[in-house]
C-alpha cells in the first residue's frame, strides 16, 4: 500500500465534504500497486497527457485525482464531487468515457497543475 499525501487544495476540497462522507471516502481510499496495474474503470481509472499518468479513484459521488510519485507515494491533486459545477462541466462535454473526456480537457489539466504546485500538507 502507498502512503497518501494531500496538498493544500485537495485537503481543503475533502474537508468541505460532510464529516461522515469524508470518513467513508478516506476509509475506502486505499491504493495498492495491484490496483494500478489492473484498472477496473469503475473504482480506478487513468488519464494521460504528455507522457504523464494521472489516476482517478471513484468513491460514492467523489472523484480523487492523484499521481504516484517517484518515492512511491500517492499525491492527491484534486478531490471533486460528482455534483460540483467543475466536475459537471468536465464529465458532460464529450460523448466519451469519463477518463477519456477529462484527459482531453485543458481546464481539467489546469486544475491538476494547480494541485501539483500546491503545498503538501
Amino acid at each position: 500500500m502507498f502512503q497518501i499525501i494531500f496538498n493544500e487544495i485537495s485537503a481543503a476540497e475533502i474537508s468541505q465534504l460532510p464529516t461522515m462522507t469524508q470518513m467513508e471516502v478516506l476509509s475506502e481510499f486505499q491504493v495498492t500497486p495491484e490496483d494500478l496495474e489492473n484498472l477496473d474503470g469503475d473504482r480506478f481509472g487513468s488519464l494521460e497527457r504528455e507522457g504523464k499518468t494521472l489516476y482517478r479513484y471513484r468513491a460514492k459521488d467523489v472523484r480523487i485525482y492523484f499521481e504516484v510519485t517517484d518515492d512511491h507515494s500517492v499525491l492527491v491533486h484534486r478531490v471533486l464531487t460528482k455534483n460540483t459545477f467543475q466536475d459537471f462541466l468536465y464529465r458532460t462535454r464529450l460523448p466519451l468515457s469519463e477518463d477519456e473526456e477529462l484527459s482531453q480537457s485543458k481546464q481539467f489539466w489546469k486544475l491538476i497543475e494547480e494541485g501539483e504546485n500546491a503545498q503538501r500538507v
